[in-house]
């Protein structure tokens, strides 16, 4: 099993913004539809973080996943709405080892 994380790096007093964008797509149906999927906040540390996390089996899987959800239309529209509350983002790709 696979986790990956993308973690978004908002701009100071952007979070509103970006979750209803987050809401948005997650009612939208533009974003993975795989188990375990969860939007995370900071609660500590560095401030302004939104994380997207999703569990695959394979590799392969995300990569296919990330092809057809980044390809249309409608998520390409979304997305450029949401990139300019982002300061930086990066993506981490974990296995699950137990």
């Amino acid at each position: 099993m696979y986790i990956v994380r993308e973690i978004f790096y908002l701009q100071f007093g952007r979070y509103k913004d970006a979750k209803v964008l987050i809401d948005e797509a997650t009612k939208g149906g533009l974003l993975p539809q795989t188990t375990g999927n969860r939007f995370l906040t900071d609660f500590t540390g560095e401030s302004y973080r939104l994380i997207f996390e999703s569990s695959y089996v394979t590799l392969a899987d995300f990569e296919k996943e990330l092809a057809k959800d980044m390809g249309t239309a409608d998520w390409k529209g979304w997305y450029e709405k949401f990139k300019v509350l982002v300061r930086h983002s990066k993506r981490e790709i974990l296995k699950q080892i137990s």
